[in-house]
């Protein structure tokens, strides 16, 4: 069968990517995007590949025809390399579980989301608040639980957000307006930021997803 991977030639052997690649790669896209070099369908689309890229090689030919200086597949400039929200994306690993019985439970500050979390409050509450922390994936899935209880989770605006959940005799809903203890506008996620899906369910109870203001 014919591969149609590009040949790397003798300066780019088929080394493994790392995940720092991807993420650096993703990164530069999405400068070349925001400087106008990549219409939104490549923006997408090279996001996509670089994410599923095996090796050095994947990743130097998304960039191939956006700057001379990616031809090594190495990381982005260091110009680049603070700028996008995807550096919450660490790939570390975190708690998977929050739950309340007729208690609390918060997780603020710095502390690492995993791929999938799950929250759960019995008459008690959970405060989960992203602003600071790390996220293990690019894509992660919080479920929540509230029965005669009550679940908010702040989502910072460098992070999309999707709310999916079910409210019965109870609430589950997505706030965006001013937050009284940050003011600031709540601005839209880049391109390419990292994605929070919310899914679960409210009985008797609430689950209030709040997108706040990006930590200054």
């Amino acid at each position: 069968m014919d591969d149609d991977r590009p040949d790397p030639g003798p300066e780019l052997p088929s080394i493994r990517a790392s995940d720092h690649e991807r993420e650096a790669t993703a990164r530069f896209l999405q400068q070349s995007y925001s400087e106008g070099r990549l219409t939104l369908a490549e923006f997408d689309e090279r996001t996509t590949k670089a994410y599923g890229a095996l090796f050095q090689s994947d990743l130097a030919e998304l960039t191939r025809d956006l700057s001379p200086a990616r031809r090594d597949g190495g990381a982005a400039p260091a110009a680049h390399r603070d700028a996008a929200p995807a550096r919450r994306v660490t790939g570390g690993s975190g708690p998977s579980t929050s739950l309340a019985f007729m208690g609390g439970c918060e997780r603020r500050g710095a502390w690492t989301v995993p791929a999938e979390h799950t929250a759960f409050a019995m008459m008690g509450g959970v405060e989960l608040d992203l602003r600071e922390a790390a996220l293990q994936a690019h894509e992660t899935t919080i479920r929540a639980f509230a029965i005669m209880g009550g679940v908010e989770i702040y989502v910072p605006d460098d992070i999309h957000v999707v709310v999916e959940g079910l409210g019965l005799m109870g609430g589950f809903s997505e706030e965006a307006g001013r937050w009284k203890p940050d003011p600031r506008p709540v601005r839209q996620a880049p391109p390419g930021a990292p994605v929070v899906r919310v899914t679960g369910l409210a009985l008797m109870g609430g689950v209030e997803v709040r997108r706040v203001p990006r930590t200054r």
